[in-house]
Order: structure tokens, then C-alpha cells, then sequence
């Protein structure tokens, strides 16, 4: 049960550092950088609390410089799942029954650890491994990590209203748990995500088994290191490595599996569904599934946009953390009125961004995750550097001799029902259409159509009618729309995020829906002085 406190004020937004030369944090950083890459941690999986070594040893390289070797994690499977399973609910119990002051005191520490000095630790390990650039890094692993573990202890204790009691009976509603162990499973791309997919439900009281990303395996090591550091008690949340597919179905085959909190591709996250349709007679409860899922998002140009406003969103959209955000702007809808303008703009803009080691702090972009993305994307531009009907605007190389490294690049692409706009590439390509001035209105349709996603959207416009009118056609297209903006960049507290269609079950991280889906109600009626006759009034003769 969720004792919850009188609800708190929500907290205010972490401040992003700057970095700029001669700060304070620069420094600090660039120790942290030396101090983290020099370390080569052997990580554990961490199951009841105990540190295991089980499993093949694989190594941990940079992107940016991939004959780096960071460290190394094991290969865990299925085997391991079932301990971690084990320990899980053997933890439950006692989790459970802690108050929930006590779990709020446990994570907000956490926040304060993350905040302060563990900050650059975070940042470090998530530029070494995951090619983050300072900036990204820093709103990533250090404000958004921060603003998930502050605001979720915030609005827990907003959720619950009472219902109304009588002057017979007293009724309430309580919070508990599920029944059962979550799965969290966590991509490489945000180290914020990795900490709060495992600690959101560990927060309302449930019991976990996370499964990081391997491509994100020093960042979580370093966030397992910050939940037992701010006194997550062992059996919480346990970490397994490796191994995906295993992992996953052993959770989701057990009995007592009662939900997955999950980022990743639509692909596995079917396959989830699957394996619980195919389960469900065995479950102890019917399993929460909580997914983000991917995107292929939408930037739309009206006529009256600013040029330059059209290609800062863009290019920062589309290409910061090399367009490896679900949210990345990757299709562009631009009218033929303001693509000459804009065509010169991108590829001024686009000439001028440094891509190379994220060490090197004038870098905007590092290298793509690892040897699969590269070869994926390179495929791409091998493809649309020849076909027909397809102008290369920047772009459309890629070098892999140091690190995986892909160039910016955009395509001006005839035909607006072309694969690249409705398949997601994850990596740093734009593929642009440019529409008739006159049929704007059909591009909206276009945009609705396209793309079997609906993440986030953008619309760029002067004239208030149109964002109006763009607003409500395109109301299902995306579940964080942006006017005037780049549909990247979501805060917590915010502006919750998550879509639907393919790209998810909408249920918004960072927001008080999303822990709902965490707990189980209970209404408790308590009645003051109950009947000692069963008849009723109405059944008297006269």
C-alpha cells in the first residue's frame, strides 16, 4: 500500500550547465572524462544486491574512438533472468510495506547524488559510450536524470483523490503495487530514460528487473552505482546484461511477470504483446505494458515561416546526438516559395558543423552507436546517393576508420511516398519534400498518412490561423507537437512525452499518468455501524 504524504509542490527544473571555456564544470568534466575512460570497470549484473560475474565478458568501446575498450560487461541470459526474478520477489514484500516517505527520501537522494557529485561521473560515462557531445550529455544524464527522480516523487504524492464518505461509512482509496516484478528494458540513447524506466515503478513500490541497453552498458553501471549509493534496497531493482532476447522472455514468461516499462524498437515491442497474448491464462494479473517506441517526425514549413528559424530547427533537430533521438526531426514538409532560401541556409549551416570525438567540445555531433547503425546508414546513403528523383543537399558520406561516423545529410526527395519518409532511420538524415504553395492543405493530409508513427511533430508558421488549423488536423500525428520549435528537447514537468500509433502507448513519462500505470488501486469502505437485520423496509407487508 501507498501511504502517501500531503501532496509537494513540484520542484523546479535542474539548470543546465554551460560549459563554456573557463567555467568550473568544464573542468571538472574534462577530469571526469580522463578519470572515467582510464577506469575500465569489469560491470556486474546485480541481482539481490550482489555484484555476478557470470556470462562471457564483452567489451565496451567508445563510437567515437572504437578501438577504445571502456570496459567490459558479462553476457547474461535467461538463466540469470530467473535469479533476478527470485531475488525481485523475495524483496517484494518488505518494499511493498515500506512507507512511501521512505522510498521518496531513497530517490530523492538519488536526485541530489545525480545532481551534485556524481554529476560529471554521469555526463562522462554517457560521452564516452553513447558519443554524447558535453551539452547533450548534460541535459540528458544530468538535468533530465535529475527532473525524472525529483518530479516523480512530486506527483506520486498528487495522485490519489478520495472519494466522498458519509455520515455511515468512511471510504478510501489506496495505492498498492502490482503483483508481481516489472521488466524495465532501456535503450542506448538516453541515460535519463535507462535511470527512470527501472526507478519509476520502483518508486510506487514495485519490484524490479532491468535490462540495459549493451551499447549503454558504462552509463548503466555507473546508474546502478547511484541507486545502491542512495539506498535502493537490494532485491529492488536488479540489473541484467547482455543478452536481450533471452532476458525478455524469461520475464515475460513468468507467472508473476506484472509489467514492462519499455523504450526501444516497435519491432520488440510487438513481439512483447505477443508473448503475453500467448501467456496470458498463466499470469497472477494481466501485465502493464508501457512502451515508447519510436518515431518518424514530422517538421512542417508554412509560407510564412522564418527561413532562418526553419533551418536552426532542422538542423538542431535532425542531427543533434546524430538524429539518434526517437523524437529527431527526420522528414520536412517545405514550400517550393521558400526552398531556394532555405536549401542555401541548410547547407551553409550543415558546412559548419564539426563532427569528430565528443572530447573536442566544438563537436555538435559524435559518431552513430556502434558497427550495426553505421552499416544501416551507410546503406541508406548508398541508396539515395544513386536513385533517381533524389537531390542530395549536404551530406551523404560517412568514414568508420576512427569511429562510427556518418555526415549530416539531407535529401530534397520527389516522390512524398518514398521509404525514407516513413521508415525510421535513426541516424543523421533528413529527407526533405518540397509541396506546392497551393496545396498546403494536402500536405497536411500527406503528413497524417505517411508515417505508420505519431511521436512528435513541428509546425513553423506566422500566421496563428494556420497553427490553429495544423494543431487540429494533425491532432493525432503526434503526441508532443511543437509550434515554432524543433520536436526535439521535451522537459520533465513540462511537457510529458510519449505517442501512440506505432510509436508507443502514450502513457507520458515524466508525467502522473505515467506512475499511475505503476500501481494497483484499492477501495476500502468502513462502515460505522453496520445492519443487524436483512430485511429491507420495502418488504414489510403494510
Amino acid at each position: 500500500m501507498l501511504d502517501l504524504p500531503a501532496p509537494r509542490p513540484l520542484p523546479t527544473n535542474e539548470p543546465t550547465l554551460s560549459y563554456a571555456p573557463g567555467t568550473t564544470e568544464r573542468a571538472a568534466l574534462k577530469a571526469a572524462l580522463a578519470r572515467v575512460g582510464d577506469e575500465r570497470p569489469d560491470v556486474p549484473h546485480v541481482i539481490g544486491g550482489a555484484h555476478v560475474r557470470d556470462g562471457a565478458p564483452r567489451e565496451i568501446r567508445s563510437p567515437h574512438r572504437h578501438a577504445r575498450v571502456l570496459g567490459v560487461f558479462h553476457e547474461g541470459g535467461g538463466a540469470l533472468a530467473e535469479r533476478a526474478i527470485d531475488a525481485a520477489l523475495a524483496a517484494a514484500p518488505a518494499w511493498a510495506e515500506t512507507p512511501f516517505d521512505e522510498r521518496a527520501r531513497i530517490f530523492t537522494r538519488a536526485a541530489e547524488l545525480a545532481a551534485g557529485p556524481l554529476r560529471q561521473t554521469l555526463n562522462a560515462a554517457t560521452m564516452l559510450g553513447q558519443s554524447k557531445t558535453a551539452y547533450q550529455a548534460e541535459i540528458d544524464s544530468a538535468c533530465e536524470l535529475v527532473d525524472f527522480l525529483r518530479f516523480n516523487v512530486a506527483f506520486a504524492t498528487q495522485l490519489v483523490a478520495q472519494p466522498l464518505s458519509t455520515a455511515l461509512a468512511h471510504n478510501a482509496v489506496e495505492l498498492r503495487p502490482l503483483e508481481g516484478f516489472v521488466l524495465a528494458v532501456t535503450p542506448f540513447n538516453f541515460t535519463a530514460i535507462a535511470g527512470n524506466l527501472p526507478s519509476a515503478p520502483a518508486l510506487m513500490g514495485n519490484v524490479v528487473v532491468w535490462k540495459p541497453a549493451e551499447t549503454q552498458s558504462l552509463a548503466a553501471y555507473h546508474l546502478a552505482r547511484l541507486f545502491e549509493a542512495a539506498g535502493v534496497p537490494p532485491g529492488v531493482i536488479n540489473v541484467i546484461y547482455g543478452d536481450g532476447p533471452s532476458v525478455g522472455d524469461a520475464c515475460a514468461r513468468h507467472p508473476a511477470f506484472a509489467g514492462l516499462h519499455f523504450t526501444g524498437s516497435t519491432r520488440v515491442f510487438q513481439s512483447f504483446f505477443r508473448v503475453v497474448g500467448e501467456n496470458i491464462s498463466r499470469y497472477r494479473t494481466y501485465p502493464r505494458l508501457v512502451g515508447e517506441t519510436g518515431g518518424k517526425d514530422f517538421v512542417l514549413a508554412h509560407p510564412s515561416a522564418d527561413v532562418d528559424e526553419v533551418a536552426v530547427a532542422l538542423v538542431r533537430g535532425a542531427f543533434e546526438f546524430q538524429g539518434q533521438k526517437c523524437s529527431a526531426a527526420s522528414r520536412a514538409y517545405v514550400p517550393r516559395s521558400l526552398w531556394p532560401r532555405l536549401r542555401a541556409r541548410l547547407t551553409e549551416l550543415t558546412g559548419e558543423l564539426v563532427v569528430g570525438d565528443v572530447e573536442d567540445f566544438r563537436a555538435l555531433m559524435g559518431a552513430v552507436i556502434d558497427e550495426r547503425a553505421y552499416a544501416r546508414l551507410t546503406s541508406w546513403q548508398a541508396r539515395m546517393n544513386t536513385e533517381p528523383g533524389v537531390e542530395r543537399v549536404a551530406g551523404g558520406s560517412a568514414s568508420r576508420e576512427v569511429g562510427w561516423f556518418v555526415e549530416p545529410t539531407i535529401y530534397r526527395v520527389d516522390d512524398p511516398g518514398h521509404a525514407i519518409f516513413h521508415e525510421e532511420l535513426f541516424g543523421p538524415v533528413l529527407a526533405v519534400f518540397v509541396y506546392d504553395d497551393a496545396r498546403l492543405d494536402e500536405t497536411l493530409d500527406l503528413i497524417d498518412r505517411t508515417s505508420p508513427y505519431a511521436l512528435t511533430g513541428a509546425v513553423l508558421s506566422a500566421d496563428r490561423a494556420f497553427v490553429a488549423t495544423a494543431a487540429r488536423r494533425l491532432r493525432n500525428a503526434a503526441g508532443n507537437f511543437y509550434v515554432n520549435d524543433k520536436p526535439t528537447g521535451a522537459v520533465v514537468g513540462q511537457q510529458p512525452f510519449g505517442g501512440a500509433r506505432a510509436s508507443g502507448t502514450n502513457d507520458k513519462a515524466g508525467s502522473a499518468l505515467n506512475l499511475l500505470r505503476w500501481v494497483s488501486p484499492r477501495t476500502v469502505k468502513e462502515t460505522w455501524v453496520p445492519p443487524r437485520e436483512v430485511a429491507y423496509p420495502s418488504m414489510a407487508e403494510r
